[in-house]
């Protein structure tokens, strides 16, 4: 349904320090960057995510917004929520089972620098290995 999203940020390079640590841990990275805006993604000048330098002061969105990266693991997860508390974010749940959103539901939330509320969730089995 989205083709990217962005939030507006009020100081680019400490937000980029945060979502470099978080989104890298996730396998995402800098597809590009200018003085106002940085993107997030895969491939080169093609963001799915996008941090634009804001003119105003204004705040980010209540607690009812928040949005949810896919992550590749659960290990990825843990490293996400561990990254991201090393450069400044806030603990807004610990990584781990969250059996009330669905049997295989696993995830770590965040808060970033400007106040949005963020995730990262696998919602995939476990293989076990025999």
């Amino acid at each position: 349904m989205f083709h990217h999203l962005s939030f507006g940020v009020g100081d680019l390079a400490l937000s980029a320090a945060f979502y470099d640590a978080a989104l890298g841990a996730l396998g995402f990275r800098r597809v590009f960057q200018d003085q106002t805006a940085i993107g997030y993604g895969l491939i080169d000048d093609k963001d799915v995510f996008c941090l634009k330098l804001r003119p105003d002061n204004s705040a980010a969105p209540g607690s009812g917004f928040h949005i949810a990266f896919s992550a590749p693991s659960r290990a990825s997860v843990d490293d996400f929520h561990r990254a991201a508390l090393q450069v400044g974010g806030q603990d807004n749940g610990a990584p781990g089972p969250r059996p009330h959103y669905g049997l295989n539901y696993y995830a770590a939330f965040l808060i970033d620098p400007d106040g949005y509320r963020i995730e990262a969730v696998i919602n995939t089995p476990v293989l076990s290995v025999v």
